[in-house]
């Protein structure tokens, strides 16, 4: 059962309860100016961003198919069949390829570490064999944030949407985004009104990669072939000269 998140931004106050139970269930340092701060960082892996008199939520958007997954050369970023995009610090290599790959802008890295490392929200992985809640679900006061499972998050953001026509945009964000995420959205307004890229292919990332990946043997085939076809001739005509006494 993949388990998910729905964040209904109309119900949200910006409180950002949600952010200090995470940063408290990650033992990260959280104080009035690290509230103030309106982004995602290596000691801040949710965020509430204000726009106006609405408000949304950053964190880790656990892609279905993940490009930062299938980008990880060593495997340190995986996916889970509960739902979370967790991630191994014993494996990183410190690539940050991850980074690069995430259309939502989510990893962040611990710039200022002597051994850093990659930092995201989990999805509260910890949780999962115990189906608890996450911390931020569980710390929100209006139901802006739930947890459960994403099917049954779906049907209800579409019951919402059904018997509120007037109160929402006519969309859930994350159904196919990035070929559709483990965090669901709903908003009274279009979502890039509240920060979120609207640009984003309906396809998984990852799916690109393998569709060009693919064709690597073919290049390699071809390349073997040429670079021998270079160097037979190379080798000929220095054989051709030798035998006709030229330098």
């Amino acid at each position: 059962m993949a388990r998910a998140i729905l964040f209904d931004s109309t119900q949200c106050i910006g409180c950002r309860q949600c952010e200090q139970a995470c940063s408290e269930g990650k033992h990260l340092h959280y104080d009035d100016k690290i509230a103030a701060e309106e982004k995602t960082s290596a000691h801040k892996l949710t965020a509430i961003r204000t726009y106006g008199e609405r408000y949304s939520r950053k964190l880790c958007m656990h892609c279905l198919d993940p490009a930062c997954v299938s980008v990880c050369p060593v495997a340190a970023l995986q996916k889970t069949a509960a739902g979370p995009v967790v991630y191994l610090p014993e494996r990183c290599m410190g690539c940050r390829y991850c980074m690069v790959s995430c259309v939502f802008g989510v990893p962040t890295y611990e710039w200022n570490s002597r051994l850093p490392y990659m930092r995201k929200c989990d999805l509260c992985a910890d949780r999962a064999p115990k189906n608890e809640p996450t911390r931020c679900a569980e710390a929100c006061p209006t139901g802006a944030t739930t947890f459960g499972d994403r099917d049954q998050l779906i049907a209800e953001a579409r019951r919402r949407l059904a018997e509120n026509p007037e109160s929402y945009y006519p969309r859930i964000y994350g159904i196919e985004e990035a070929g559709g995420t483990s965090v669901l959205i709903l908003s009274a307004v279009p979502f890039e009104q509240i920060g979120y890229p609207v640009n984003v292919e309906k396809t998984a990332l990852p799916q690109y990669t393998w569709a060009a990946l693919k064709h690597i043997p073919d290049v390699v085939v071809m390349g073997t072939v040429l670079l021998g076809g270079i160097h037979w001739l190379t080798h000929r005509k220095e054989e051709v000269a030798r035998k006709e006494g030229r330098p």
